[in-house]
Protein backbone atom coordinates (compact mmCIF):
# COMPACT_ATOMS: atom_id res chain seq x y z
CA UNK A 1 0.00 0.00 0.00
CA UNK A 2 2.82 2.31 0.44
CA UNK A 3 3.94 2.72 -2.86
CA UNK A 4 0.26 2.67 -4.61
CA UNK A 5 0.24 6.47 -4.98
CA UNK A 6 3.94 6.14 -6.97
CA UNK A 7 2.17 3.37 -8.47
CA UNK A 8 -1.16 5.40 -9.95
CA UNK A 9 1.01 8.70 -10.99
CA UNK A 10 3.42 6.34 -12.90
CA UNK A 11 0.31 4.47 -15.00
CA UNK A 12 -1.15 8.40 -15.00
CA UNK A 13 1.98 9.26 -16.89
CA UNK A 14 2.10 6.42 -19.17
CA UNK A 15 -1.39 6.89 -20.40
CA UNK A 16 -0.98 10.29 -21.09
CA UNK A 17 2.05 9.92 -22.94
CA UNK A 18 0.44 6.79 -24.82
CA UNK A 19 -2.29 9.34 -25.01
CA UNK A 20 -0.96 12.53 -26.61
CA UNK A 21 2.10 10.81 -28.51
CA UNK A 22 -0.35 7.99 -30.45
CA UNK A 23 -3.79 10.04 -30.47
CA UNK A 24 -2.85 13.67 -30.43
CA UNK A 25 -5.82 15.86 -30.78
CA UNK A 26 -8.48 12.82 -31.04
CA UNK A 27 -8.52 13.13 -27.32
CA UNK A 28 -8.73 16.37 -26.61
CA UNK A 29 -7.55 17.75 -22.90
CA UNK A 30 -8.57 14.63 -21.49
CA UNK A 31 -5.01 13.45 -21.48
CA UNK A 32 -3.77 16.87 -20.02
CA UNK A 33 -6.22 16.10 -17.08
CA UNK A 34 -4.44 12.71 -16.63
CA UNK A 35 -1.31 14.86 -16.30
CA UNK A 36 -2.40 16.75 -13.73
CA UNK A 37 -3.43 14.05 -11.82
CA UNK A 38 -0.33 12.13 -11.84
CA UNK A 39 1.43 15.03 -10.51
CA UNK A 40 -0.83 15.87 -7.51
CA UNK A 41 -0.41 12.39 -7.00
CA UNK A 42 3.34 12.45 -7.20
CA UNK A 43 3.02 16.02 -4.95
CA UNK A 44 0.87 14.20 -2.16
CA UNK A 45 3.62 11.52 -2.19
CA UNK A 46 6.07 14.01 -1.57
CA UNK A 47 4.70 15.93 1.14
CA UNK A 48 3.21 13.27 2.90
CA UNK A 49 6.74 11.85 3.10
CA UNK A 50 6.92 7.94 4.60
CA UNK A 51 5.25 7.89 7.46
CA UNK A 52 6.33 3.94 9.80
Amino acid sequence: MKDLVWLIAVILIIGWAVGYFGFGEAVGSFIHILLVLAVIAILYRLITGRKS
